[in-house]
This record gives structure tokens, C-alpha cells and sequence, in this order.
């Protein structure tokens, strides 16, 4: 199949995980602040797993394949992440969104109705992470796509909760909070797309497009998913999660890979 398909296939699957994950606010109305951090920490450490060792290493790897020395990788896969944080940084500076928790941020649209700048806060977020799965897909090893698959969706289930509990706080319905997470998630596919689509066309891209999406979602963890779990003293909390969701998305890598 090409990779073109896999990844938009790969990132939709993980994109529905959001929607999904929404589905017990039918049942609950709330979940402790702790259990907020250890889902937030979770998605962080599979995160974090998924950045070095499905996007960084086989980026580095892939460089050399292709005969250059094993610095001149680094520094190919270097200039990606780089790339991917600063485009992190000019979404998150110029368009305008607001988290739940953080406030407002980016430019200075008033009459934008709060709940699209809530979906636009998360499709920001989401976005390098359905980029990491197509550009997952573009390499030799359709494993690793698939490692990426299963761990961004994993992390997606908490976090679809998470924000649809955060919805109806903000006094939406039930089935309006399961809609707008699943819309928020469908932004994944657009990101797999644009990375499998890069990769298909240039093969020789893959090392840099792999450092992009790792650079990317090192800028969500950094700017918004830890500090949003670190909030009212939930550190220690969090920091379970991210061991937890480190190790799990290791195993799978490794397990798949």
C-alpha cells in the first residue's frame, strides 16, 4: 500500500482516539485533579518516547542509509527539530486560540467565538502528532508507522477526555463536548497526510521531516502538556504518567519494531 494511504490511515485511526476517549463523560462528570495529571503526564511520556525513538533515531538512521556520515545525520535531523519548533512557535504566536487552562494566546480576534479558539488550541496541538505518524510511515519499516499509530493513540484517549470533562465545566452538553473532541482530533489526519504525502514525494526529505515532527511535539510537551499537569501542584502526579507513558511507548517501539 503506499505511504501516502498508510499515513492517512494510521493518523485517522489515532485522530478517532479522541473521540473515543470522550465517550465516558456519558457516565462522568468529573475525574480528581490528580487522575488529570497522570493522563496529562501520560500523554507527555509517550510523547517524549515516540519524539526519540520513532522519529529522532530512525531519522539519524535513515541520513546515514543514504550515505552521509553519522554527525552530518545529526545535524540534518538537528535543523528539522529545530524547523519544528519554530513552527510550533509561530502557530502558537500568531493564530489565535485559547487552553483551558492557560488563557488566551496568539493574535487578537474578539469576535471569534471562545469554544473555536478551544479547537483551535487543540488542533494546534494535535496536528505534529498526526505529522509524526505519516512521516512514520514514510520510512522502510512500516512497523515504526505503526508503533507511532498505537502510541499517539493511546495518549489520545486520556486526552479526550480531559477535554471534553473541561467542556462541560464550560457548561456544554454531553454530546456537544463528545463532538467537539472528535472534531479536535480529526485535525490528525490533515498532519498525516501533509508528512506521508512529503516523504512519498521526496525520499531523500525523510530524515529532516522526521526531525520537524519530533521538533513539534517537543514544543507541545515543553509549552503546553506539561505545564497544563503541572498545575496546582500536580508534579508528582504527572510525573507518574510521564514515566508510565515513556515506558509504555518504548516497549511498544520496540516491541512492534
Amino acid at each position: 500500500m503506499p505511504t501516502v494511504y498508510l499515513g492517512l490511515i494510521g493518523s485517522t485511526l489515532a485522530g478517532l482516539c479522541t473521540g473515543v476517549g470522550a465517550l465516558p463523560v456519558l457516565f462522568l462528570r468529573r475525574i480528581t485533579q490528580n487522575t488529570q495529571g497522570i493522563m496529562l503526564g501520560f500523554g507527555a511520556g509517550v510523547m517524549l518516547a515516540a519524539t526519540a525513538f520513532s522519529l529522532i533515531t530512525p531519522g539519524i538512521e535513515a541520513a546515514t542509509e543514504d550515505g552521509t556520515s553519522e554527525t552530518v545525520a545529526a545535524l540534518i535531523v538537528s535543523v528539522g527539530i529545530l524547523l519544528g519548533g519554530l513552527f510550533l512557535w509561530f502557530a502558537n504566536r500568531f493564530f489565535p486560540h485559547e487552553h483551558f487552562f492557560k488563557g488566551r494566546e496568539g493574535g487578537n480576534l474578539s469576535n471569534l467565538r471562545r469554544i473555536w479558539l478551544f479547537i483551535t488550541a487543540i488542533a494546534i496541538h494535535n496536528f505534529p502528532e498526526g505529522l509524526a505518524v505519516g512521516v512514520g510511515f514514510g520510512g522502510d519499516s512500516i512497523s515504526n508507522g505503526v508503533a507511532l499509530t498505537v502510541g499517539i493513540g493511546l495518549q489520545n484517549i486520556p486526552e479526550g477526555l480531559v477535554v471534553a470533562l473541561s467542556l462541560l465545566s464550560e457548561k456544554y452538553t454531553k454530546p456537544e463536548a463528545i463532538a467537539i473532541s472528535l472534531l479536535t482530533g480529526l485535525v490528525e489526519p490533515v498532519g498525516g497526510l501533509i508528512g506521508a504525502g512529503a516523504v512519498a514525494i521526496a525520499r531523500p526529505v525523510l530524515p529532516i521531516a522526521m526531525g520537524f515532527a519530533a521538533g513539534a511535539m517537543l514544543f507541545v510537551i515543553s509549552d503546553e502538556i506539561i505545564p497544563e499537569s503541572h498545575r496546582l501542584g500536580l508534579e508528582k502526579a504527572a510525573t507518574i504518567g510521564v514515566m508510565v507513558g515513556f515506558v509504555l511507548m518504548m516497549f511498544l517501539d520496540v516491541a512492534l519494531g
